[in-house]
């Protein structure tokens, strides 16, 4: 059931947009809210692509099947033999289509860190969508340091990608969070009537540093909560027998204990002003 994208046209011209849910199976806050706004939702203008990311994750409730669909919207020179051979290459070559349609993109994801509050990836081109999300947090530069994304995907064709993360992924409240996100975009759009509201006062971090894993055996020193200050020379984790202590004074995110070589174990951000 979640193979299809689903097309909702609206009866007057407009933009073209993509709406993601299921990128990674286990994080349904947006398969719920597909399920609970597309039975009732018209379109007004233009045309809006509603997709379900990974429908054989979706199905088994788990991140993914083979590799992390998440990171494979990357040239298929920059991919691995394993990367071309999955799934979720596969699926990818599928969401292109879409993607290749449309000038702007939501993708609907939730984290595994419990109490994480929600928060936008989009880079500042984005900012006029980022704005109106549901959120206090907007974080950049992923694609420098963490490409192949969906957003990733859109950014590198000059239009817009945004990625809303919508908190503990168990939470109901991400449910709620993921509902409020899709009509807010869908207003900015100018797919539906409505004005959105802006959130005033985000907060912008600037991603600056991916810690991959160099052995099969990396534990945190604690558990990280999202945008935790980190101070220098702080240990963040035992990677095998060696100490990882954060490089400067910062934010923490997406901090994991990993049990393979070359995962992503934490990410770090600076706090910026609002140029």
């Amino acid at each position: 059931m979640y193979e299809d994208f689903i097309e909702k046209k609206g009866t007057a011209p407009g933009p073209v947009s993509v709406i993601l849910a299921g990128v990674h199976g286990n994080e349904r806050c947006g398969v719920e809210a597909f399920e609970h706004l597309l039975p009732e939702l018209k379109i007004e203008k233009g045309v809006v692509f509603f997709g379900y990311g990974n429908p054989r994750a979706i199905e088994r409730d788990v991140r993914q099947t083979d590799i992390n669909l998440n990171r494979l919207f990357r040239s298929d020179g920059e991919l691995t033999d394993e990367e071309k051979n999955s799934y979720e290459y596969e699926r990818v070559q599928l969401i292109k289509e879409y993607f290749d349609k449309a000038d702007a993109l939501l993708d609907l994801h939730a984290t595994t860190i419990e109490g994480s509050p929600s928060f936008a990836i989009g880079e500042p081109h984005s900012d006029v969508l980022a704005s109106v999300l549901p959120t206090d947090i907007v974080v950049y530069g992923f694609d420098t340091i963490e490409p192949g994304g969906t957003e990733y995907y859109l950014n590198q064709k000059g239009h817009m990608g945004l990625c809303i993360e919508c908190g503990y992924y168990k939470d109901p409240k991400s449910v709620e969070i993921a509902e409020k996100s899709i009509m807010s975009f869908l207003q900015a759009r100018g797919h539906i009537e409505g004005e959105p509201k802006k959130q005033e006062g985000q907060t912008r971090l600037r991603m600056f540093f991916q810690y991959l894993t160099k052995t099969d055996s990396f534990v945190l020193a604690k558990v990280f909560q999202n945008f935790e200050e980190v101070e220098e020379g702080q240990l963040i984790g035992t990677d095998g027998d060696e100490a990882v202590r954060a490089p400067a004074s910062c934010r923490i995110v997406f901090a994991h204990n990993c049990n393979q070589k070359g995962s992503e174990g934490f990410l770090l951000g600076r706090v910026v002003e609002r140029s």
